[in-house]
């Protein structure tokens, strides 16, 4: 049954999603007080200089990266989930993550072949599209070759396990590319592979933001459909659905919410998969009209949870952002598969 307060429950995301997000911008290596976060927001001058600076430059689009990959990886997560019909389906686990961290790893190291690492950045802002083109198509293809399989293949465990593997795959042929690069490259590489939302600057804003609002709008748009496919292929048909441009739109919304922030912010894990599960909880419905603007909202939040955990407020001391997320997911997925296992064996 739906649950009567339901109505409430959008308008408290997006209340505590403006908290997190200010409590973000205070808590650091640096306290600031929120009544000063929010007088620099306003356009006003903090009590300090330094805060100022702190806050727009460091802290905001750090915060606005966190906002943008918790929404576009929670929303990417919801779209696959359905599309597949897998509770485990998500852009990490079907291998999306590892396919654009090779559409990356490509641009980056063939950059350095030419002999000009600073390439891209040389490049400016057709640098960043460059890297959101590489690492969504590399995602693209992964979850494409999933999809062929997934025409042969009927069970989803099979199919889950297929995904798996061809993450590995892509992530093998990132470390044959890796063996071929000096070691100060390969560090970069492996830092980059944490995941950080801190190293996002406002040129770059100016294209992450744009690309994953839109895709999260395709996404908005496709709602209807998503709801067609949760009750399978031949009752979507049934509907005068077109399944095959319906699929290819979801494909394409989840590439590019998954392979820019990929490009940005490395592969995040757990978000993606956990994040929907936990808003079809709290809503207890499966309509993608309420879980999409939803999952955006708590996406958000639990990423700027995991940016404040990382940062270890008060200390100098970073926290790998993926070693957070799976703190954080890990507990979150381990309740699913129990609270599935019981409803098989206590149905209701």
């Amino acid at each position: 049954m739906p649950n009567p307060n339901r109505k409430l429950f959008l308008p408290t995301l997006l209340i505590t999603l403006i908290f997190v997000f200010l409590l973000d911008l205070a808590l650091g290596s640096v306290h600031i007080p929120l009544s000063e976060v929010i007088t620099t927001l306003l356009g006003g001058q903090a009590a300090k200089t330094s805060w100022t600076n702190i806050i727009l430059k460091l802290r905001l689009p750090k915060a606005l990266t966190a906002s943008l990959a918790g929404a576009a990886l929670g929303v990417s997560g919801l779209q696959m989930q359905t599309l597949f019909r897998n509770p485990l389906a998500g852009p990490f686990v079907l291998g999306i993550s590892s396919g654009a961290s090779l559409g990356v790893a490509l641009v980056v190291l063939t950059a350095i072949a030419i002999g000009n690492p600073m390439f891209l950045k040389d490049l400016g802002i057709l640098g960043d599209f460059t890297l959101i083109v590489a690492a969504s198509l590399g995602a693209a293809l992964t979850l494409g070759i999933v999809l062929i399989v997934a025409r042969r293949v009927q069970d989803t465990t099979t199919l889950l396990i297929l995904g798996l593997l061809f993450g590995y795959a892509t992530s093998a042929v990132v470390n044959i590319l890796l063996g071929f690069s000096s070691s100060e490259q390969i560090q970069s590489y492996l830092i980059w592979t944490f995941g950080s939302f801190a190293g996002v600057s406002w040129n770059q804003m100016t294209v992450l933001a744009p690309v994953v609002l839109l895709g999260l709008i395709v996404a908005l748009v496709l709602s209807k459909p998503l709801n067609a496919l949760l009750l399978g292929e031949s009752y979507a048909r049934s509907l005068g659905l077109t399944v095959q441009k319906a699929r290819f739109w979801i494909i394409t919304s989840a590439s590019v919410l998954a392979g820019t922030i990929t490009a940005f912010c490395g592969p995040i894990a757990f978000l993606g998969v956990a994040i929907p599960h936990l808003c079809r909880s709290l809503f207890n419905t499966s309509d993608h009209r309420v879980l999409i603007p939803a999952v955006t909202m708590m996406g958000g939040i639990l990423a700027l949870i995991a940016d404040l955990i990382s940062q270890l407020p008060g200390s100098q001391i970073v926290l790998p952002l993926n070693a957070v997320t799976a703190l954080i997911g890990t507990p979150v997925v381990t309740w699913i598969v129990l609270r599935r296992n019981s409803q098989k064996s206590f149905p209701t």
